[in-house]
């Protein structure tokens, strides 16, 4: 079974202090290490859940993980790298983000999290989410009462509408799950966690009692 290395977190530990494109530089077997490690480890993770999610076949991890140089044209931190590995596993590749819920591993010192649903998605996405909510709300609300979704999300997660969507009526039976803005779910991980031989088997768990919803958020 594939597990994330310690020398994967103390190389995004030591870039923190290092965020510089000439230590990167001199230490980039330390970074090809570590990604490697990552897409290897992300890579069993999707050969795993082909076998309940057939339409990943094919999926490779080159299409899935980001980057780690940060887009840095329109931000005041100038920092050229990120401090730390992500993938999103989603029909298609994480080119898909802005289509299809998905699920995300996020591996980062002191805040790696496994997580998914839709982030900020366009708005013909979220209006049909809106309207599948509103034509079935039973189905979203059985769902998130589910005692595996409770357990490892606890709730929605996700910015809101301070008013009512356009469309909808303040006093409608289920205005607080119309005004999401995303529809999130995440699920928090300690250091220790993320390098125990447990951790591989809690991400299946976990995107397991995810794969309602992003069901439910796909299927429109």
């Amino acid at each position: 079974m594939e597990t994330v290395k310690k020398s994967t977190l103390e190389f995004l530990n030591i870039l923190k202090d290092n965020n510089n494109r000439e230590w990167f530089i001199k230490n980039r077997s330390l970074y090809t290490d570590a990604r490697d490690n990552f897409e290897s480890f992300v890579q069993a993770i999707i050969n795993k859940i082909i076998d309940f999610e057939p339409i990943m076949k094919g999926l490779e991890v080159k299409s899935c993980v980001y980057r780690i140089n940060r887009d840095i044209r329109f931000s005041n931190d100038k920092s050229p790298y990120k401090t730390h590995l992500g993938a999103f596993i989603v029909k298609g590749g994480k080119k898909n983000g802005d289509k299809f819920a998905g699920y995300y591993i996020h591996i980062e010192p002191g805040k790696s999290i496994i997580a998914g649903g839709a982030y900020m998605p366009p708005t013909p996405w979220l209006s049909a989410i809106r309207e599948k909510i509103d034509e079935e709300p039973q189905k979203l609300i059985r769902i998130i009462n589910n005692k595996d979704f409770i357990k490892y999300f606890r709730k929605i997660d996700g910015e809101k509408l301070k008013k009512a969507p356009k469309g909808y009526h303040t006093d409608h039976p289920n205005i607080d799950l119309l005004r999401f803005k995303s529809y999130l779910v995440v699920n928090e991980v300690t250091n220790e966690f993320v390098l125990s031989d447990k951790y591989f088997n809690h991400i299946m768990n976990v995107i397991k009692a995810m794969k309602p919803l992003n069901d439910f958020l796909n299927d429109n």
